[in-house]
């Protein structure tokens, strides 16, 4: 009888372990991978395959150090809540504002990357339209969707993500069968490529952000520690895995100087799209490579956006009534879809925004909070992220050089390949 109970518990523990973990990957990963091949091009595979290991193990790190702040308060206490009672109002302040300067431009950068895709899946059916309308067309579309209700995004989001699984499997999948290893290994073009890794790392970071569910989490399976590293560590690890076989796709199949040319047409996910397709071997698998970015932009859009839709309601004390609503989607979306309009093809330069103020919040802070817990709660026999003061030290380092390897990259003082 012992042994059944304990076989039934495993089992409920193996699975929402793995719907901890799907959280997770899901939402690391998204239309920001469209980047990497692109900022990874001059440093190109092995070097960039490195770069997602080192960058992989720091913010697992980064988010392990999260967890064992707020196993140290109640399920249910928000990042805010943490960040207040540990550091204080001034990196409260620091913290909020940065989460709420990475939804903003990571929600412009979808638009940008949205009106891309868009722009050349409406080109494929003899339709032209200038980008930045067709980043309107998206944004207003999936803006509808926010405003309905979180409900209506919950469904489609589904939807969504069931689509993404079977078109990645099907497009990526082809590609990977098509990849050549003397692309991979023996790159054309110049011979320099590890001083381009500085540039790229910050994309690398944006790539493993799941700090904001790391709260949830506790809120969801309560203080059990074990079930959730399980959790971040299974999901960060499906992320890298999904990240490595689409560098794999992409670098084996476009030679690294025909990159100059997609890095000259501004990198978007469009140009990276129709480079893909002049490859793949069929129209109907670049169509279904061409419904996976659709569908992941869209995805990571309404993720995104729904997030900073509740922050705002919340900041504002707008309520839920249809006008409630209303004032909040005009104050969210509002001002990424001007910027979408004015400046359409700045997906990449959004993205490594992203970066520079989500280091303060997935690695800085997370740390900080950390290192200011263990003193508070010393004598606590709670969860400790194992290897001591090195491993904050490691985790802060890591973000204060991921962010000045941005601006540095910004002030033209560091190599960019293209």
């Amino acid at each position: 009888m012992a042994n059944h109970m304990n076989a039934a518990k495993h089992k409920v523990a193996g699975k929402s372990i793995l719907g901890g973990a799907m959280i997770i990957a899901g939402t690391a990963v998204g239309a920001g991978m469209f980047s990497l091949p692109v900022v990874g091009a001059g440093m190109w595979f092995s070097y960039s395959l490195l770069m997602m290991v080192l960058v992989w193990f720091c913010m697992l790190v980064s988010g392990l150090l999260l967890l064992e702040t707020n196993l140290h308060f109640e399920p249910g206490a928000s990042f805010d809540t943490l960040t207040k009672d540990t550091l204080g109002n001034f990196w409260r302040i620091v913290n909020g504002l940065s989460i709420a300067f990475v939804l903003y431009i990571l929600a412009y950068a979808y638009i940008s990357g949205g009106g891309s895709i868009v722009n050349h899946s409406l080109q494929a059916l003899g339709i032209a339209l200038p980008q930045g309308i067709a980043g309107l067309v998206f944004a207003l579309g999936l803006a509808f969707v926010v405003f309905i209700s979180t409900k209506a995004v919950d469904r489609i989001t589904t939807i969504m993500l069931g689509g993404m699984v079977i078109t990645f499997f099907l497009a990526v999948g082809n590609l990977l069968m098509g990849a050549e290893p003397a692309k991979l290994f023996e790159p054309d073009g110049e011979a320099t490529y590890l001083p381009y890794l500085l540039a790229a790392l910050p994309f690398g970071l944006v790539s493993f952000g799941y700090h904001g569910n790391v709260p949830s989490l506790v809120k969801y399976y309560g203080k059990d520690a074990n079930t959730i590293i399980k959790a971040i560590l299974i999901g960060t690890s499906i992320a890298f895995v999904i990240y490595f076989c689409w560098l794999v796709a992409t670098m084996g199949n476009i030679s690294r100087v025909e990159f100059i040319d997609v890095i000259a047409q501004g990198g978007n996910m469009g140009v990276l799209v129709a480079a893909l397709s002049d490859v793949m071997s069929s129209d109907w698998l670049t169509t279904m490579l061409t419904l996976f970015a659709n569908l992941a932009v869209a995805s990571s859009f309404l993720g995104v956006t729904l997030g900073l839709f509740d922050y705002l309601a919340d900041l504002f004390g707008f309520d839920e009534s249809r006008l409630g609503r209303l004032k909040t989607a005009a104050v969210t979306f509002l001002p990424p879809t001007v910027l979408g309009l004015l400046f359409p093809n700045g997906f990449l330069i959004a993205i490594g925004f992203a970066a520079l103020a989500a280091t303060v919040w997935a690695a800085i802070v997370p740390a900080l909070m950390a290192h200011k817990s263990r003193k508070m709660f010393a004598n606590s026999d709670s969860y400790r992220v194992p290897g001591g003061t090195a491993v904050i030290v490691i985790v802060i380092a890591f973000g204060v050089i991921t962010g000045a390897c941005h601006l540095l990259a910004m002030a033209d003082l560091l190599p960019v390949y293209g």
